[in-house]
């Protein structure tokens, strides 16, 4: 399966590869636009013929609009759905986000350089030789036939690459001042404290059947032949999947299972047999096996450095979020459209 990136900002994970598996495919480029708003664009100027809009001086070929689309059409085929009309909603909507994806990277590409931010041919085939080796056993008939399936060539999936990077290193640029103070992380703590609290715990095994009349035979039997004979009757009998085949053993949390299961389960003595026990599953018989583990809280020590490491992308998250949002602000007045390829509320302008 082959992996791919977006254009957009690295997801909540960080910078990584996403997965491939459609190839740049249209319909996964709402994800890429996650934070970003339509620009307005101006209506002063001349857009060249063969351009769908101009970025700052930088014109967006029709060429690259119709490669999107061609691989949105082939992502449809391979899903077996028809891919939309011409001049119909959904086909505009496909349109507009491929348009405003191919602004998007071009604001990134211009911002990169401002920057400082420079992506080799070298850093390029790094990351598609680690994509072949990873995904393909760098099998290059494999590779091929991917792009194949899919509608792209290897010259396509270069330049996705190296906008990917681009992304990737505005990311850590825009959030490498980002820090967390120990105070946010214990303020943190107190605040979802429930989060890092284990309740009593005991190591149980039952039989569920459907009806009394069974659940009272097994109690008979489990009675005069003790725990000898617990896990095979569970085996044969049990009509629960999660622990049928452990011979009814199971860990329960205090009040995570049924009241009437969850009673027996914390007050009978360890290895006695319950008389058979009704709940909205059916019949139980329960012996506990341990006895009870005593509910507990993580202490923070413990969890600091996971609490760290989430507010740390969060907030790493958060500026780029307000960067692309500045960035959007700052191209809206420097991006001129086609006529017929802007934004509905886009003035657009002629040839």
């Amino acid at each position: 399966m082959l992996y791919w990136p977006s254009a957009g900002p690295p997801n909540h994970h960080g910078p990584g590869i996403p997965p491939m598996r459609h190839l740049r495919p249209l319909l996964i480029l709402t994800a890429a636009l996650a934070l970003v708003a339509a620009g307005c664009g101006g209506s002063s100027g001349n857009v060249p013929s063969d351009a769908v809009g101009v970025v700052n001086g930088q014109p967006i070929s029709k060429s690259s609009l119709d490669q999107l689309l061609t691989q949105a059409k082939v992502t449809y085929k391979n899903q077996k759905r028809a891919f939309p009309k011409a001049g119909t909603p959904e086909y505009t909507a496909l349109q507009t986000q491929a348009i405003t994806f191919l602004v998007q990277r071009s604001e990134f590409a211009q911002e990169a350089k401002k920057l400082g931010i420079k992506v080799t041919d070298q850093q390029v085939e790094a990351r598609l030789d680690q994509i072949k080796k990873q995904y393909f056993k760098s099998d290059p008939k494999k590779y091929q036939a991917q792009l194949a399936q899919q509608g792209l060539t290897d010259s396509q999936v270069r330049d996705d690459l190296r906008a990917q990077l681009v992304s990737e290193a505005i990311f850590n640029k825009v959030a490498a001042k980002t820090k967390v103070t120990d105070k946010q992380i214990s303020d943190y703590y107190a605040k979802n404290k429930s989060q890092y609290s284990q309740p009593q715990s005991r190591d149980v095994r039952h039989i569920l059947v459907k009806n009394r009349a069974l659940a009272l035979k097994l109690y008979a039997a489990l009675r005069a032949n003790k725990g000898a004979t617990f896990a095979v009757l569970a085996k044969r009998y049990s009509q629960d999947p999660g622990s049928k085949n452990t011979g009814g053993k199971l860990t329960v949390s205090k009040g995570q299972t049924v009241p009437p299961f969850d009673l027996a389960a914390f007050t009978l003595p360890t290895r006695s047999i319950s008389t058979p026990i009704k709940t909205q599953y059916g019949w139980h018989v329960i012996q506990p096996l341990s006895g009870i583990r005593p509910a507990r809280t993580t202490p923070l020590k413990d969890v600091k450095a996971s609490i760290s490491q989430q507010l740390l992308q969060t907030q790493r998250n958060a500026a780029m979020t307000a960067w692309v949002s500045n960035v959007k602000k700052k191209y809206d007045k420097k991006t001129r459209y086609q006529v017929g390829y802007g934004p509905a509320t886009t003035a657009t302008t002629t040839t």
